[in-house]
């Protein structure tokens, strides 16, 4: 496996997630594989989970790790072709990258979308650029328009909780303050898809995520309908896709409460599990006595961010 963006790139997902639980059965098994060995981790965004989960899985696997906050002490990257540089962008991602890639064996790139240009969002320009010219084998840590990492740890969490052979699985909006991008529904959806599960997405109209990645998925715009007899429920908002009005791309076209997750919307599932990627807004897209219930697994789902990421770079480190 020379690059990790999709569920596609895994292969057999039975044979992931049995690989998942043998290297959380024991964490250091496989270190020998990153003996000298350098992955290079690159923030153009804010990062909790994905930083420190994938620095330990690194760590586990024997590799040295190199973090680079693009926005924090390096040269301003110019990300554009064909630009004139005399504003405040001193080096072009064209020249860095390579360079980049002269020190490291791996790279993971993170990267958000800008939410104001669909096309370029969806081509996920930054991270082709990455693939394109590094010369190292690439991995998602969370795209314009996807996070792999996580939705494989969403997939890990679901099956060590299940009760049922084949759960149903509820992706639900809810309202937010901020334009968020569509990159963890779009990945849940995606992946959930490929799994095992019984898959519905609900959300207000006009929110439709790119078939790309929901496919045939059910769609339900009736949220109650949608959360009954479900077994786990996973909260998240995001901007409008613009699917369905290219020109909403990136906006807030619903700010509606009455999506909000809350006991009485958990009373109409099956005493479902309560399922977020964090960081979470608390009062906006779930209640304090959901989130802080016994039904609650978004920690176990958040620890598992360093078990998905074990196994994605122990397949590279293995491709090498």
């Amino acid at each position: 496996m020379n690059t990790f963006i999709n569920v596609e790139d895994l292969g057999n997902l039975r044979q992931a997630l049995a690989e998942a639980q043998d290297i959380k059965a024991n964490r250091f098994k496989y270190q020998h594989l990153g003996k000298n060995k350098t992955l290079m981790m690159i923030f153009f965004n804010n990062s909790l989970r994905t930083r420190l989960s994938t620095q330990k899985a690194a760590m586990n696997l024997g590799m040295n790790v190199i973090v680079l906050d693009v926005n924090a002490g390096a040269w301003k990257l110019e990300t554009e072709r064909g630009v004139i540089m005399d504003g405040d962008k001193s080096e072009h991602l064209l020249e860095a990258i390579p360079v980049m890639g002269c020190y490291c064996d791996m790279i993971g790139v993170r990267s958000f979308a800008g939410l104001t240009d669909r096309e370029y969002d969806y081509a996920e320009t930054v991270l082709q650029q990455f693939i394109k010219y590094s010369g190292k084998p690439v991995f998602a840590m969370e795209t314009a328009t996807v996070h792999p990492l996580q939705a494989f740890a969403d997939l890990i969490t679901i099956e060590e909780y299940k009760k049922v052979e084949r759960p149903k699985v509820v992706l639900t909006w809810a309202p937010h303050c901020r334009a968020l991008p569509q990159a963890v529904p779009n990945s849940f959806a995606q992946w959930m898809r490929a799994a095992d599960v019984d898959f519905v997405v609900t959300h207000p109209e006009g929110y439709e995520l790119d078939p790309k990645f929901v496919g045939d998925a059910k769609v339900e715009y009736d949220q109650r309908k949608a959360f009954e007899g479900a077994d786990f429920i996973y909260a998240k908002n995001w901007s409008n896709p613009g699917v369905a009005n290219l020109a909403d791309y990136g906006k807030i076209t619903s700010k509606d409460m009455a999506w909000t997750v809350d006991a009485e919307h958990m009373s109409w599932t099956n005493d479902a599990k309560f399922m977020h990627c964090l960081p979470v807004r608390r009062g906006l897209i779930v209640t304090d006595d959901v989130i802080e219930s016994k039904n609650s697994i978004v920690i176990p789902e958040a620890a598992n961010r360093e078990i998905s990421c074990s196994v994605v770079i122990k397949r590279m480190l293995e491709a090498m």
